[in-house]
């Protein structure tokens, strides 16, 4: 089935709402996850009902049929894997490829997919801590929880991100925070929320709305 590049998007953002909040998806959730108009999202989800790669109820919302699920997987294992290759081949900072890997994940050869897949040495996760699924749509799924749960004098590994947003994956930079580091919570501020804490022994201040958007493994 040939689907236009628009149309790629919307199934990718239907699965990742989807995800995240574990329900059906509003009109209006997709309209603000895209930044558009209600109207174009109400039209283009008659369009892919059409194509039977989503229900659409008014006022219940959507959600991917099993081949609508199939290719949005499809496009976010694509997308994920060349995020990979940007970081790990060519020297790109973490900040810097997202918009780039949006671009790539629309190419259509499967045979290119696998043997990038292949040549990367099949990752799991990709330079943000998002898993990236197999061949198969499977996902490696593991232990991990915000920063933010950490408690005075407890250690864990920075093992992703919540929001890949280069804004917010800049600060991490500029703070010396990315995946693969060590983070020991000292203090945290019961007024503001902010965390005290250590990345790498070097003691750093963050606040609290950074920290809840990273994922961290307990060591």
């Amino acid at each position: 089935m040939e689907l236009t590049f628009t149309e790629e998007n919307y199934l990718k953002a239907i699965l990742k709402l989807s995800l995240s909040q574990d329900k059906t998806v509003s009109t209006n959730e997709i309209a603000a996850h895209l930044k558009t108009a209600a109207a174009s999202v109400t039209d283009m989800l008659k369009k892919l009902a059409e194509k039977e790669l989503i229900h659409y109820q008014r006022y219940r919302g959507v959600w991917l049929t099993e081949e609508g699920n199939r290719i949005a997987t499809r496009i976010v294992r694509k997308h994920r894997l060349w995020e990979v290759f940007l970081v790990d081949s060519l020297g790109m900072k973490w900040d810097e490829i997202h918009d780039i890997a949006e671009e790539l994940e629309h190419i259509k050869s499967d045979l290119l997919i696998d043997r990038l897949d292949s040549f990367l040495g099949s990752p799991k996760f990709d330079p943000h801590g998002d898993p990236i699924p197999n061949t198969q749509g499977k996902y490696t799924l593991r232990s991990q929880l915000p920063l933010t749960e950490l408690q005075p004098g407890q250690s864990g590994l920075i093992i992703g991100v919540r929001e890949s947003d280069p804004p917010f994956l800049k600060h991490l930079t500029e703070k010396g925070i990315s995946i693969g580091k060590n983070a020991t919570l000292l203090t945290r501020d019961q007024f503001d929320q902010s965390i005290h804490l250590t990345i790498d022994n070097e003691p750093l201040s963050i606040s609290g709305k950074v920290a809840q958007n990273i994922w961290i493994k307990i060591i």
